[in-house]
């Protein structure tokens, strides 16, 4: 509908699913979308112990901030 699309998961944005579903959907939509499409994921490093997990993983201030930036684009 809107012509943007935002990928939201937990694994590192490099070479994860969430590269993958990106990949894709560029592939098959290109022409119909507005904006790149962008990623949220973990940072690009190893998987942290479970008491800092929580800075590791998206939050919602991670994914409105991508939902913004594919509006403003």
């Amino acid at each position: 509908r809107t012509g943007r699309c935002v990928v939201v998961h937990e694994a590192p944005t490099n070479l994860g699913l969430g590269s993958e579903i990106a990949a894709r959907i560029t592939e098959q939509c290109f022409y119909s979308l507005e904006a790149p499409v962008l990623r949220v994921g973990g940072y690009d490093t190893p998987y942290p112990p479970s008491k800092i997990e929580e800075d590791y993983l998206p939050d919602l201030d991670r994914v409105l901030d991508a939902v913004d930036r594919t509006f403003a684009f």
